[in-house]
């Protein structure tokens, strides 16, 4: 079934990349794209979409604020679908089901994007079927209608109880990654190889990768695995200036990058100074930092 929908986000490159995905999806009209709080709200009124996809940190009206301004504005309103797009791991979080179909994290990835369109379908067909059979009660008489009612308000009700306990969940998670991010960075990480446990410098890491949950460490003399549970857990223990996300499921030391390669359709690849000289792909989203990284 087609799908309409609203882009919520404050970094262009987000935007683009996102519409890139949801256009080669298919079945997705864009009705319109904001770059602050204030501005979807107003959109959300106005367009009243299937589905918005909603930064989480904006400048002023974040993401949860958002929702909660536009229940507060128009209880009779049906909230759309909502799926919060993020760069911070902290937030995906299974609270995100304040009435929310999905997460997705930045940089954006297609199967993902895929998979979180089929969530929405799903739950947009499951509510007009319930949305018609009200309609169909109210029509035959009896008390259909009062009970589509109640079910909207109890809905609503539902939604902001969940958000309430999101809001307080994100707060507690974010003030304890702020009490322990100046304990990481002690120049070292370490790193499980030959069932041993070794502390590395920061400055050998080449890259690091994450495979279904699973974390590898590359250096150029040794690969292994990290203990850290995600690569934003990973990157808070190291270096801003050095190490970067250049994609979903990698990142990089820049010192260790040997070769910028182009790649498909506009696209690139890097080529690290380990053993193997591994390729690791640049996603679209970060391919301007790339190039304002190296001149290209």
């Amino acid at each position: 079934m087609p799908l309409t929908a609203l882009i919520i986000d404050d970094e262009p490159l987000a935007r683009q990349e996102l519409q890139y995905l949801l256009d080669a999806a298919g079945d997705v009209s864009v009705l319109a794209q904001g770059t602050n709080g204030i501005e979807a709200v107003e959109l959300i009124r106005t367009h009243k979409p299937d589905v918005i996809f909603l930064d989480v940190r904006m400048p002023g009206l974040d993401g949860f604020a958002v929702l909660k301004k536009v229940l507060a504005l128009d209880r009779k309103l049906k909230l759309p679908q909502v799926v919060f797009a993020t760069a911070f791991d902290q937030y995906a979080v299974k609270a995100f089901e304040v009435n929310a179909v999905d997460y997705l994290l930045k940089p954006f990835d297609g199967k993902r994007v895929q998979r979180t369109l089929e969530k929405v379908r799903e739950r947009v067909s499951g509510e007009a079927e319930l949305a018609t059979e009200g309609s169909e009660s109210a029509s035959g008489g009896g008390m259909g209608g009062a009970a589509l009612t109640g079910r909207v308000s109890r809905r609503v009700a539902g939604a902001e109880a969940k958000l309430d306990a999101l809001l307080r969940m994100v707060e507690e998670r974010t003030a304890g990654a702020t009490a322990s991010a100046g304990m990481g960075r002690s120049g070292k990480v370490v790193v499980r190889a030959q069932s041993r446990l070794l502390l590395i410098d920061q400055k050998d890491l080449c890259f690091a990768t994450i495979d279904e949950g699973r974390i590898s460490v590359v250096t150029k003399t040794l690969e292994g695995d990290s203990n850290c549970r995600t690569l934003e857990e990973l990157m808070d223990q190291l270096d801003p200036e050095q190490f970067w996300r250049v994609h979903r499921s990698f990142m990089v030391n820049i010192q260790h990058i040997r070769e910028v390669v182009p790649w498909f359709k506009s696209s690139y690849q890097l080529r690290m100074d380990d053993r193997k000289q591994t390729e690791v792909p640049v996603s679209r989203s970060q391919t301007k930092r790339l190039r304002e990284l190296f001149n290209l």
